[in-house]
């Protein structure tokens, strides 16, 4: 598996012969044009940094055999656009040509107690690699890659460490961190690293094999 973080939490996942995109909000619109060969895009939730209509409609275009999967928020936001996609529930095994994909969790972490959460589904990739959206959700089964989000107005950074430190994954790596380099890239990975977690730090445009 071959993952490539355009950024924040837009992620390029090669694997098994497929392309494999997600959350293509509105943090990574550059990024957007000149995407390429995409099998697959999965949404998470309708945050505009993570659901971005007009960047979809560019990647549609430029990719026109690309099936959409969402969860619910989504899923109402592209019928009303009419553009093809895939609902997928809670706890929801699917398959994108090959690649298992399982759907898990229900809501987005509270941000405030005023502010009722919504909805939010992670998805299990190819048994390895787990990313669970905007929310700290187990998806109680053995993650080997985790997308850990480190940053965002409705976590902390010791919330997030602590996460990692409960699926006990043999690596994470950065995501929904904005486009800044900074704390949420360092801290995380001395306190990892030492329960036996390895940390990758990864950037706007980095690669990694897993």
């Amino acid at each position: 598996m071959k993952i490539t973080k355009l950024g924040h939490c837009c992620l390029l996942i090669e694997t098994k012969g497929k392309i494999i995109l997600t959350d293509p909000g509105s943090y990574t619109v550059e990024a957007h044009s000149t995407l390429e060969n995409i099998d697959y895009i999965l949404f998470t939730h309708e945050h505009q940094d993570h659901y971005h209509i007009d960047s979809l409609k560019v990647i549609i275009r430029n990719n026109p055999n690309a099936l959409v999967f969402s969860n619910s928020s989504v899923s109402e936001l592209l019928t009303q656009e009419g553009i093809p996609h895939t609902k997928i529930n809670h706890d929801q095994d699917f398959d994108l040509g090959g690649v298992p994909v399982l759907g898990f969790g229900e809501k987005h972490a509270q941000m405030h107690s005023s502010i009722p959460p919504s909805s939010n589904l992670g998805f299990f990739i190819d048994n390895k690699l787990w990313y669970p959206g905007d929310a700290f959700t187990n998806p109680e089964r053995p993650v080997e890659v985790l997308a850990l989000p480190v940053s965002g107005p409705w976590m902390k950074l010791s919330e997030a460490i602590d996460y990692a430190l409960l699926l006990k994954p043999k690596l994470a790596f950065p995501v929904h961190d904005g486009t800044r380099f900074g704390s949420a890239h360092v801290l995380p990975g001395k306190v990892l690293t030492q329960n036996g977690i390895e940390f990758v730090v990864m950037i706007e445009g980095d690669a990694k094999e897993f």
